[in-house]
């Protein structure tokens, strides 16, 4: 940076408000503060100051959020002034004249003024007290930032201020905008305390990116509900819309059950056992149904999955099959002879009932009807592969969509509970399985993903402690390989959670950005957080977020986050920051230059 443009930002901070000056004891990580008697009645936590100083003959930025206000007032504490104080209230000449503030601040970035522009540097050594503290405004950061410009996102304010809290969300390749590796983030805070939302902002800060995928597993609809809606969003609620995403030139497809033709044999014949199939047959017990199966998927594979979904004959000739074939799967006589007269009843009933066409059919018939219907080819539907292939197009400049799996929404003839603990976690694990595999194939071939994978209620998908469902227990072990093997395929994972202690150790050990939502700070939730952010001023400031369903009214409710881990250029030293996240959407349009169009799709 030239020299003009270095006194430009001199002549900034001149004119900003000095709140205190830096005072001792002060370390190179935690500094006291000494706060001027005009800012003494000013709401001083959580802003964000900033201080200059000189370092190996370079002029210095410190930057830092103030983390807590102490009063003290050393006659207050002689014992002799508190009997005193007991007996009138107040002694006139000690009473708050004898008040002195001090403050804590965490330094969380530095630049150093170059002959080019400010770098990053390190705070080697402690200014001296006196030095003067300043609250930093738009028009500082802008000038610190403005080589970071086009880099920049913002989520939201500054906790306890106004100026907008700079972050960047870079792509996972390499490059100017790209952080040449991908990285694992996760969100946890209770129901209510704005997760959601906070989650949408970042996949519009990334979907910027037009060589960027992004894929989302949404098991209760909450990121498909504004992507049905066409009219630009009124709500944050609805902020990942068609409108924003247009005007950001990035491509959305919005996947259901109706869309999705699934596409593996192994999932046929689990859902055949799943849904019972095997029990109307006579066969009861799971190890039996095991072998049952094994038999059945070795007649059915003769072929296609997409005859087996559309050819009755074949349902009839598999009746036949496993008939002439109970002698192994039981080797008792009785129970033999109880499989084939089962099936031989099965059979006869259908033939019966279609001959005098009536509409009655068997359990048995029902339940093939039932898993077939999602092996099925129609109009509009893709495979889990086909899916998967469009969002991790390996090459460099291809423009990639965000893809939408809603899960929400249920066949009208599958029972919610059929629907839960059966077709859910069997998709979960389908698509999860072949996002690895293309994401190791990829790897194979030295091509890089630049893709990031949401997951929402991951609590429900890796739980800490092990599963009594087997696919359940599947999932949770492919999303812990994932995490730990994808990240240099460029393939990365955002966990979205409603705690922190029931999410799998090894996931939340291997993110790399956390945002902490509201309600984290009791019992085991408390020292999880604890244990990942260390600083006790940043906890203690943490401690004071207010619960957002507290408000009076939805339009004055805050949702307060903090954040760790290389998500802002205020943070590379690894210091927690402090985030109110936008609650309008003009806000969130407004700072972040987004231009809606309405568009035909």
């Amino acid at each position: 940076m030239n020299n003009a443009s270095g006194s430009k930002i001199d002549q900034l901070i001149d004119h900003a408000e000095r709140i205190g000056v830096i005072g001792s004891p002060s370390s190179t990580s935690k500094l006291s503060l000494d706060i001027l008697g005009s800012a003494v009645n000013k709401k001083l936590i959580g802003e964000l100051a900033l201080f200059r100083y000189m370092q190996d003959g370079k002029r210095h930025y410190a930057l830092g959020q103030i983390t807590e206000i102490t009063l003290r007032n050393i006659w207050h504490e002689d014992p002799t002034m508190r009997s005193l104080i007991r007996q009138r209230g107040t002694v006139d000449a000690i009473s708050e004249r004898q008040d002195t503030h001090q403050g804590e601040m965490t330094v969380s970035a530095v630049f150093a003024q170059e002959a080019h522009g400010h770098e990053p540097s390190i705070m080697g050594t402690v200014p001296p007290t006196g030095t003067p503290i300043y609250i930093i405004d738009n028009k500082i950061l802008e000038e610190l930032l403005k080589p970071y410009k086009r880099q920049l996102f913002f989520l939201g304010t500054v906790y306890g201020s106004t100026p907008l809290l700079p972050l960047w969300f870079k792509h996972f390749d390499s490059g100017a905008d790209g952080a040449g590796e991908a990285y694992h983030l996760g969100i946890f805070g209770k129901t209510g305390s704005g997760k959601s939302v906070l989650a949408k902002m970042i996949l519009l800060a990334y979907a910027k990116h037009r060589n960027m995928g992004l894929f989302v597993f949404d098991p209760q609809g909450e990121f498909s509900s504004g992507l049905k809606n066409q009219d630009s969003p009124e709500t944050m609620e609805n902020i990942l819309s068609p409108t924003i995403l247009h005007s950001l030139d990035k491509a959305f497809h919005l996947y259901d059950i109706t869309k999705i033709q699934l596409d593996r044999w192994e999932l046929f014949i689990g859902l055949l056992r799943d849904f019972g199939f095997f029990q109307e047959l006579g066969i009861r017990y799971s190890n039996n149904q095991e072998t049952a199966a094994d038999i059945a998927e070795t007649f059915l594979r003769k072929y296609t999955l997409e005859a087996v979904a559309t050819d009755g004959q074949i349902f009839m000739d598999l009746l036949d099959h496993i008939r002439e074939n109970a002698n192994r799967i039981y080797s008792e006589k009785t129970t033999i002879e109880r499989v084939q007269s089962t099936v031989f009843k099965i059979k006869g009933s259908l033939i019966r009932n279609s001959s005098t066409l009536n509409l009655q059919t068997h359990p048995a018939k029902e339940k093939w009807d039932k898993t077939v219907q999602f092996f099925k080819s129609k109009e509009g539907t893709r495979t889990p592969s086909s899916i998967v292939r469009s969002v991790l197009s390996s090459d460099k400049h291809a423009e990639k969509p965000i893809i939408i799996l809603d899960l929400s929404q249920r066949p009208p003839d599958i029972k919610q509970s059929d629907w839960e603990d059966k077709i859910k976690p069997l998709l979960l694990d389908r698509f999860i399985d072949e996002l690895v595999w293309s994401a190791e194939r990829a790897y194979q071939e030295k091509k890089g993903l630049n893709t990031l994978v949401v997951l929402d209620e991951a609590h429900r998908l890796a739980p800490q402690g092990k599963s009594s469902n087997d696919r359940m227990e599947r999932i949770k072990s492919g999303l812990i390989d994932a995490v730990r093997t994808t990240r240099k395929y460029g393939l990365g994972w955002m966990f979205l959670s409603q705690t922190l202690s029931s999410l799998d150790t090894e996931i939340v050990q291997q993110l790399r950005i956390f945002f902490f939502g509201f309600g984290l700070s009791m019992g085991t939730e408390y020292q999880k957080l604890r244990e990942l952010v260390g600083d006790k001023e940043s906890l203690g400031l943490y401690q004071r977020f207010k619960d957002p369903q507290s408000s009076f009214d939805a339009t004055s409710r805050e949702y307060t986050f903090m954040t760790i881990g290389p998500v802002s250029p205020l943070s590379f030293s690894g210091t927690p920051l402090f985030l109110r996240a936008f609650n309008k959407v003009e806000d969130f349009i407004e700072a972040n230059n987004i231009s809606i169009q309405r568009r035909l799709i």
